[in-house]
């Protein structure tokens, strides 16, 4: 989209994400709950691959977001902390500041598009980000 897409709202330029990265491999393995996630959504969608799992950030980050996360073939969300995990809205608003940070410290990480069931979606490969976001989420899922 180029700088005069950025100055109006519009997005950044990524790359496409190369078929034979890491990435795609990983996005691949939780590709029937994407395209799950995908229908139900039509939101901006950035992607955060892991081993055997996704991170999904819905909206804006760093702003305005949700969050789900694919896990064990199944995907949660900030609703699931909440019926299954009990956290009340000032956790929930805690957590989702630590999110908002661990997605600011990754400003710089390296984005790709690639389309996933007919959507173009964003995918950060960042160890980093992952492992901050699985701190996160697995603190409160965990006890």
């Amino acid at each position: 989209m180029g700088i005069l897409g950025n100055l109006f709202g519009g997005h950044e330029d990524h790359p496409p994400l190369s078929a034979d990265s890491y990435a795609n491999a990983r996005l691949q393995e939780v590709a029937d709950q994407l395209k799950g996630l995908i229908a139900e959504t039509s939101e901006r969608l950035e992607i955060v691959p892991s081993e055997h799992a996704a991170y999904v950030f819905i909206g804006k980050p760093p702003k305005k977001f949700g969050l789900a996360w694919i896990h064990d073939g199944r995907t949660s969300n900030f609703k699931t902390l909440v019926e299954e995990h009990g956290v009340n809205p000032i956790r929930l608003e805690r957590i989702t500041d630590h999110l908002r940070e661990a997605y600011q410290r990754s400003a710089s990480a390296q984005r790709y598009t690639t389309n996933v069931a007919e959507r173009e979606v964003i995918v950060t490969p960042s160890e980093t980000l992952e492992k901050e976001v699985h701190e996160i989420i697995d603190e409160v899922v965990e006890k």
